[in-house]
């Protein structure tokens, strides 16, 4: 019969064969920051490119249970060595009892035995990482001279998505949309935090001012119609991850480049599945971002030209992170290690 037996943390060099890293939520805070966050997941966009790192088929299952949505991503990195899967869901009552409702841990394995090598807090890794792919896109699609940026949703997620948004533009003003206007308050603080201007305004306007816009929603409909998106804008759609969400008129979709994490993905549950399945894009239509970051494809092409990234978010963003995360944890001596015995 195997035991567990908690070890003190050791510095990395004194890792065993077997030896199991826990890295708790707290930890992942201290020492993965938005910059370590960019890194891992443009790294990884770009060894998907290259075939050298793929994700395995998602898992998403209702449990009929507490409302709550249970499932597995997963997948392979070859070039970063990263091996494993992110469990966990959503459970709409968790506010009620003090805890966030999206739920996760990352399991990472030795890609040479098939061995647990850690166990990873993802709930706070989840936030940085889905920031993280918005900001790369920024960084390779949007206009150099974007001057305003605007965000459509006001959730817990959306204060990670400005906040790494605000590193890669010298933006001079930030313009906000919420369904319940009171939240906008809270990406009123962050751009008091920058010492930018905060203004909360209709969609409309927001389409008209804003030089980048993130959508960060669970809406099942276009909050953001065609006409009144600028040119040039670019437009990072982070909310559609399950069939039927829509954050986006899908007419907006053969007006402007589209560019996503992975593209199986976007045809199916992210933004573009609704203009997919009405005839307005195919997805031969849509670049990897992976192919802008590796230079085998080109980003924007004119300064007036629209682009749209559509972030389903993958597996593999999870693994990048998580082991980004576990081996700064280990290197700072901020672990616990468990061996079978």
């Amino acid at each position: 019969m195997q035991t567990a037996e908690t070890l003190p943390a050791n510095d990395q060099t004194n890792l065993q064969d077997g030896d199991i890293v826990i890295v708790p939520e707290a930890v992942c805070q201290d020492v993965i920051g938005r910059d370590d966050a960019f890194k891992a997941v443009e790294a990884v966009f770009a060894a998907m490119a290259k075939r050298d790192a793929w994700n395995f088929p998602v898992v998403r299952e209702a449990l009929g249970h507490e409302g709550a949505l249970y499932g597995f991503k997963s997948g392979f990195d070859k070039a970063g060595m990263a091996l494993g899967l992110k469990s966990g869901g959503y459970w709409p009552n968790n506010a009620a009892r003090g805890l966030t409702n999206h739920q996760s841990t990352v399991f990472l394995f030795d890609p040479d035995t098939g061995r647990v090598k850690a166990l990873v807090g993802g709930n706070y890794l989840t936030a940085v990482r889905t920031a993280a792919a918005s900001s790369v896109s920024i960084a390779h699609l949007a206009r150099q001279d974007a001057k305003v940026i605007g965000m459509v949703g006001a959730g817990h997620q959306s204060t990670f998505q400005l906040r790494a948004a605000l590193e890669q533009r010298k933006f001079e003003k930030i313009v906000g949309w919420n369904l319940h206007a009171p939240a906008l308050a809270k990406l009123a603080e962050i751009a008091k935090e920058a010492g930018l201007p905060f203004e909360a305004v209709e969609r409309d306007r927001l389409g008209a001012e804003a030089d980048v816009i993130i959508t960060i929603t669970s809406a099942h409909e276009a909050l953001l119609l065609k006409d009144w998106i600028k040119p040039g804008a670019h437009i990072a759609c982070m909310g559609t991850d399950t069939k039927g969400k829509q954050e986006i008129d899908p007419a907006l979709f053969p007006a402007a480049a589209v560019f996503t994490d992975e593209i199986a993905q976007a045809v199916t549950i992210g933004e573009a599945q609704h203009a997919i399945a009405g005839g307005l894009l195919q997805e031969d239509d849509i670049t990897a971002i992976g192919d802008v970051i590796n230079g085998d494809q080109p980003g924007r092409t004119s300064e007036d030209q629209i682009t749209i990234f559509d972030g389903t978010g993958v597996g593999l963003q999870d693994l990048a992170v998580a082991s980004a995360a576990a081996d700064l944890a280990v290197k700072a001596g901020r672990v616990q290690v468990t061996r079978l015995i």
